[in-house]
This record gives structure tokens, C-alpha cells and sequence, in this order.
């Protein structure tokens, strides 16, 4: 499998489960690492053939910018779902992090895989 990926997408969202948390919109960063055959895309040049980046950043951020959730996992698992709905994508990674919610930390969040096999 071919990897086409999406690295540090900062978005703007709701995430977190106290009140401070969810009265403003924070900084969430999305990395997705997506599997697929791009090989037809490769050969004939043809975006038609290629797992479409701009439409999967653009499906992301609307998603996390329109959506409230409580934690990182439910919002990664929720991600993974809309990666895996791109054509041809077979497998995804999925890493959501929260900048600054940890107190002398760069960042925390989790990593996900998941695959069509998996239930979606």
C-alpha cells in the first residue's frame, strides 16, 4: 500500500470535557497518514486515480470545526471514519493533539489505526 498523508492541520474546534474547555473554541492539530493503491494515479497522471488530499483536509476541518466533542479518541475515531470514506483509501492513521492541555507539555493526544475490515 501506497501512503499519502496530511501532517499538523491546525483547526480550531471545541474539544475537552470542563466548562472552561467547551465555552471557546481551541487549537486541535490532525495528522492522517492514509493507505491506498495509487499506482493508476502514478501512471496516468490523473487525479481521478489519486486519493484527493485537498478534499480529505477540507472534509477534516469541517467536520472538527462543526462538531463539539468531549475527548481526542471520540474526534480521532471520527476522523478516521471520513478517511475511510475517500475512495480507495483502505487504511488510515489518525493522530489528534491538543497543544498547551497539559501543563509543560508541547502537546498531547492519541494516535488511531483503522481499516475498512475494522467495521468502517
Amino acid at each position: 500500500m501506497d501512503k499519502i498523508f496530511i501532517e499538523d492541520l491546525l483547526i480550531r474546534g471545541v474539544i475537552g470535557v470542563s466548562e472552561r474547555e467547551r465555552a471557546s473554541k481551541q487549537d486541535i492539530v490532525v495528522s492522517v497518514v492514509m493507505y491506498a493503491n495509487i499506482r493508476k494515479g502514478a501512471e496516468t497522471d490523473d487525479i481521478q486515480y489519486c486519493v484527493n488530499y485537498r478534499t480529505v483536509a477540507k472534509a477534516i476541518i469541517a467536520h472538527v470545526e462543526s462538531t463539539a466533542r468531549y475527548t481526542v479518541e471520540a474526534l480521532a475515531n471520527d476522523i478516521a471514519a471520513i478517511c475511510l470514506d475517500m475512495p480507495g483509501v483502505e487504511k488510515v492513521e489518525v493522530k489528534v493533539e491538543k497543544p498547551g492541555a497539559v501543563r509543560f507539555s508541547r502537546s498531547v493526544g492519541v494516535e488511531i489505526t483503522r481499516e475498512k475490515q475494522d467495521g468502517k
